[in-house]
């Protein structure tokens, strides 16, 4: 089981419409079960340089079925996994910080979405909202 393009549209507009209650334009991402883009968006005013961001959160959330901000804590110094985002250097690059979030239907991990444009508080509360559509 995989996000279709359906699922994709449905879990970014739902992240679009909390990025518009909270008035911060964001970036959002969703990957397949296999870790491949579906769709993306970028809203009106949203960073440039976050694009690739919320690509790489959609992907690192799918890659290791965890949010990105519960792999971060488990990067940090003396951590089980410090260092990990340093890693796969030669694919996508592994995020750390908040907004990525698996995508799951009945319980299995069908792909993710991925967030960036604000603070880490507000990519996570985005893509939580964006999530929850599914």
């Amino acid at each position: 089981m995989s996000v279709n393009l359906e699922d994709a549209r449905r879990v970014i507009a739902a992240g679009e419409a909390r990025a518009d209650e909270i008035g911060q334009p964001m970036n959002i991402a969703v990957v397949d079960a296999g870790g491949n883009l579906v769709a993306h968006v970028r809203q009106d005013g949203a960073w440039i340089g976050s694009v690739e961001i919320s690509i790489s959160k959609a992907w690192t959330s799918r890659a290791f079925d965890i949010q990105t901000k519960d792999l971060g804590d488990n990067a940090q110094p003396t951590q089980q996994f410090f260092g990990i985002h340093t890693t796969n250097a030669h694919g996508r690059g592994v995020a750390i910080f908040a907004g990525g979030v698996p995508l799951t239907r009945n319980g299995e991990v069908v792909g993710a979405v991925g967030v960036s444009g604000g603070g880490g508080d507000q990519d996570q509360t985005v893509a939580e909202a964006a999530a929850a559509a599914l």
